[in-house]
C-alpha cells in the first residue's frame, strides 16, 4: 500500500542546511484526526507561509496495528485539503503520542522503530537520510540566507520518555485544578525525557551558530504544571534543558508546543538568561472543552480549532519576532511581540 500524497514540495532533512528564500513567516499546529475534512489546512495555504511545521498528532493512530496505522496516513494523504497544503507549503514534522502508537505512551511501545518507519515515509524523508539511521526521529534544519540563519530543532518526545508517575495529589487543596489528574511529577534522577543519546545531539545543535533557534516539541515547555503530559511532569528535565541552553550561550531558543487542544503563549521567566515563550497551537481539527490553569499563561486560550503563525521580520538589524494564533474562520485571536534581542544573554 503507497502513501497517496503529493510529495514535491516537502523539505528534506538529508540536507539539513538550506540556502534559499528568506524563511520569514512559519505556520505550525498539531492535532489533527485524519477523518476530519481539515479545511484549516486551506486557511493555512491563505496566508502564504513559508513552511509548515507539524507538531504532533499529526493523525490519531492509537493502535499497535501498523497496517490500521499505514491506512490512517493514507486517509490523511488522500484529503484534497491536506494535498492542497502540500502543494503549496514546505512542511517538516515530528510526532506525539497518537501518532507515535498510544495515547500517552513512552519509550515502551513495542512498534516504535515499526511507527517511525511509517512516519518517516509518510512525509517523505529519503532513504539516506541521518534521521533514518538513529532511533527517534529527532532532527534539526538550518536555513541561511542573507546572511541570517534560522535553526528549527524538532525534538522526539515519545521514543526515549521513561514512564510517567502517576498522580499523587501534588495538586491538593488548589482549587483551580477542579479536574481528573492524569501524572504527577518524574522526581527520580535518571528517569528521562529525551534520553542520552538525543541529549547529547541537542547539545551540539545549540552550539551551532545561529540567530534565531525555533524549538519543536509535541508536549508543552513552558506552562506551569498541572497533572496532565508536558515537561513540568519532568522537572528534572525541564530544568537541564534550561541549564544546557545557559551552558551553551545559545541565544534566540524558542519553543512552538501542541497536543492540548488549544492555544496559548506562555512565557517562563528564568534567573540568569532571557525569557523563554512557548507558543502553543492545537488543534488543527480536535478541540477541548476547558483550558487547564497555568500562571505561566500571557496569552489566549483559544478553544476553537486553529494554527499559529510566526513572522520574523529580517530587515531590520533586530528583527521583530510577531507570534499570532488564526481560528478556524480566519480570524486572528491574539497577536504579541517580541524583538530578537530579548532572547539574548546579555
Amino acid at each position: 500500500m503507497k502513501f497517496i500524497i503529493l510529495s514535491f514540495a516537502i523539505l528534506s532533512s538529508s540536507i539539513n542546511c538550506f540556502s534559499q528564500k528568506t524563511i520569514s513567516k512559519i505556520a505550525f499546529g498539531s492535532c489533527g484526526k485524519q477523518y476530519h475534512p481539515l479545511p484549516i489546512f486551506d486557511v493555512i495555504v491563505g496566508h502564504q507561509p513559508d513552511l509548515f511545521v507539524f507538531l504532533g498528532d499529526n493523525i490519531y493512530a492509537d493502535t499497535d496495528n501498523m497496517d490500521t496505522m499505514k491506512a490512517k496516513y493514507n486517509l490523511l494523504g488522500s484529503k484534497p485539503t491536506y494535498q492542497n497544503l502540500v502543494k503549496n507549503v514546505p512542511i517538516i514534522a515530528t510526532w506525539d503520542d497518537h501518532d507515535y502508537g498510544q495515547n500517552d505512551i513512552g519509550r515502551h511501545y513495542k512498534y516504535k522503530k515499526e511507527s517511525k518507519e511509517l512516519f518517516l515515509d509518510f512525509f517523505n524523508e529519503p532513504a539516506n537520510s541521518e534521521r533514518r539511521k538513529h532511533d527517534g526521529i529527532y532532527t534539526s534544519y538550518l536555513y541561511e540566507f542573507n546572511g541570517k540563519k534560522l535553526q528549527i530543532i524538532l525534538l522526539d518526545g515519545r521514543t526515549f520518555r521513561d514512564n510517567q508517575t502517576p498522580y499523587t495529589k501534588e495538586l491538593e487543596g488548589d482549587k483551580r485544578f477542579f479536574y481528573e489528574k492524569d501524572f504527577g511529577k518524574t522526581l527520580h534522577p535518571d528517569s528521562t525525557f529525551l534520553g542520552i543519546e538525543q541529549w547529547l545531539w541537542l547539545e551540539k545543535e545549540l552550539q551551532k551558530p545561529a540567530d534565531l533557534r525555533i524549538i519543536g516539541s509535541g508536549s508543552q515547555f513552558g506552562i506551569e504544571y498541572n497533572s496532565y503530559e508536558s515537561w513540568a511532569n519532568f522537572p528534572l528535565e525541564q530544568q537541564k534543558m534550561i541549564d544546557l541552553i545557559k551552558k551553551t550561550k545559545a541565544n534566540g531558543v524558542l519553543f512552538l508546543s501542541g497536543d492540548v487542544h488549544y492555544a496559548e503563549i506562555s512565557k517562563l521567566s528564568i534567573p540568569g538568561m532571557y525569557p523563554i515563550y512557548d507558543i502553543t497551537s492545537s488543534g488543527l481539527s480536535s478541540k477541548w472543552h476547558f483550558a487547564t490553569p497555568n500562571n505561566n499563561r500571557i496569552e489566549g486560550p483559544v478553544m476553537e480549532n486553529n494554527f499559529g503563525l510566526l513572522t520574523i521580520d529580517w530587515e531590520h538589524k533586530n528583527p521583530v519576532i510577531k507570534m499570532e494564533v488564526w481560528d478556524i474562520n480566519n480570524n486572528q485571536r491574539f497577536e504579541y511581540s517580541i524583538r530578537l534581542d530579548e532572547l539574548q544573554f546579555k
